[in-house]
């Protein structure tokens, strides 16, 4: 029997409630066929909410305190075991289309980037790109997002070959041209928008493994709907601004909270004691906004998750149409997610709401994975390695530390997990944190201090309600502090499996 093949479908920065099938301010017709034929898992969780760490989880099955990539701005070893490389020892082919993020936008002597300036802008040195990278024998990449100066790589070379020789005016300062003050509309056309060429692309390679009867697992990567919000028309006003629901602020859910929550909400926030190596740390900044301003920035964050949607349709068509469909697992899901106006706040950072460490996850697998299935089970994006690799009967490698879902995706057992770890360390002492998830309570503890986050979600679903100092649940909070060192013992990485006694 035909091994099955894995179609990973990812986006960047999505919040976990942005499905039309489930948010009927939005509309996702292709996710939804997702929905309706797959199973739908609302507690999906990223194991660290910024890109580098949580996409190395992705591929390594570790988490970012055992992979190495632990913050962005840091380098997943090439040494590292990926996904990849276990799937091409089995006879499968491997390709990563769109974003990466393994790597910083700078590098040194010590730890090189291919995608680091000025390399990833050498289009040159991409047309000759061959080489295997972190288990994908075959990539195409690029980086940033919407109007940021572009990191060109394989989709500038596209645009080129496609007849926009100017790309580079549709795109910020220094690389670009765009005004500094353009917002919301992008003026590029959408036939030449990053996400045509994503799909067209990953169809691409659909056809090749499809004619030549290859098992592939082929990860599509999105770039968006991080920010900054932009999109072509006329996904810029596809949503009017008046139907928007914008989140509020409780004027008072801050005030038990740890320090940095309440700089958010001032005019000029003083974060210099949490400044390290002159490096900024997202989100330590103020996250004041007008209601009226952001209502625009969550329609066109709307009409980008939109756009995405219709080019996931294009590739889920092509899955279709080559019969492919029965044999492949599909998940779509997201790196993190995002704050727009939750909670106060509209950046990512060291803030670990629901908002900013769920994820949207979907799983289709037909005859497999009961359809229009909606779970509550515990998941998370470092499982997802054990798991593909345990449905194509892959041996799974000691170093992964995440677990194997796939009887919860089958439906034959409710739930896998008992808790979850979201992860979040910088340098400096005061922004290492960690985050512990149960069915019912999350707790989150900070290196070297006395403050910390305890709520109940099911009793305080908005996370409104800070009990972390509240003498009430003084025991509560020590039951779940030893369960959580539980969870750090449980995750250690056994990767040398013991031979003999001694």
């Amino acid at each position: 029997m035909k091994k099955p093949n894995i179609l990973l479908i990812t986006s960047d920065q999505q919040h976990w409630n942005t499905i039309g099938a489930f948010n009927k301010e939005i509309f996702t017709p292709n996710i939804d066929r997702l929905v309706n034929k797959g199973t739908t898992f609302t507690r999906a969780y990223c194991p660290n909410p910024t890109c580098t760490p949580s996409r190395a989880s992705i591929i390594t099955g570790q988490y970012p305190s055992q992979h190495g990539a632990w913050s962005l701005g840091t380098k997943l070893s090439e040494d590292v075991l990926t996904i990849g490389d276990a799937f091409i020892n089995e006879g499968y082919r491997t390709a990563l289309i769109g974003k990466a993020h393994f790597q910083p936008l700078r590098g040194n002597d010590d730890y090189p980037s291919l995608e680091a300036y000025p390399l990833c802008n050498d289009l040159d040195f991409w047309r000759a790109f061959d080489e295997k990278f972190y288990g994908f024998e075959h990539c195409e990449l690029a980086r940033n997002h919407t109007v940021e100066f572009l990191a060109g790589q394989h989709y500038a070379i596209w645009m080129e070959e496609n007849g926009l020789k100017n790309w580079k005016d549709y795109f910020m300062k220094p690389l670009g041209n765009l005004h500094d003050d353009a917002k919301h509309k992008w003026e590029i056309p959408e036939k030449y928008h990053y996400n045509a060429w994503l799909a067209e692309r990953s169809i691409a390679m659909l056809e090749s493994y499809n004619a030549n009867n290859e098992n592939f697992f082929l990860w599509a990567s999105f770039l968006d709907p991080h920010p900054p919000y932009f999109a072509p028309e006329p996904w810029d006003t596809m949503y009017d601004n008046k139907n928007i629901t914008v989140p509020d602020i409780n004027v008072e859910e801050h005030s038990n909270n740890p320090p940095h929550f309440n700089l958010t909400q001032v005019i000029q926030p003083d974060f210099s004691k949490y400044a390290e190596s002159g490096f900024t740390l997202h989100g330590f900044h103020s996250h004041l906004h007008d209601k009226e301003e952001l209502r625009k920035d969550i329609s066109v964050y709307y009409g980008m998750i939109s756009l995405m949607d219709k080019y996931i349709g294009k590739i889920l068509d092509k899955v279709d149409e080559l019969g492919l469909s029965d044999n492949t697992i599909i998940v779509f899901t997201a790196d993190h997610g995002h704050f727009y106006g939750h909670h106060g706040l509209i950046a990512k950072g060291p803030f670990h709401y629901e908002d900013m460490i769920k994820v949207p996850f979907v799983v289709r697998y037909p005859g497999k994975v009961p359809a229009g299935r909606v779970s509550s089970s515990l998941q998370s994006l470092v499982d997802l390695a054990p798991t593909f690799m345990s449905m194509a009967d892959i041996p799974v490698p000691h170093c992964m530390t995440g677990v194997d879902q796939s009887d919860v995706w089958f439906g034959k057992r409710e739930d896998i997990r008992s808790h979850i770890i979201c992860e979040n360390h910088h340098e400096s002492a005061t922004v290492h944190l960690k985050t512990f998830v149960d069915k019912r309570y999350k707790l989150t503890v900070y290196y070297n201090q006395l403050y910390g986050e305890l709520f109940d979600l099911e009793n305080d679903p908005k996370e409104l309600n800070n009990l972390w100092n509240n003498p009430e649940y003084k025991e509560l909070k020590l039951e779940l502090l030893l369960k959580y060192i539980w969870a750090e013992l449980g995750k250690e990485a056994m990767w040398m499996p013991r031979l003999w006694q001694a």
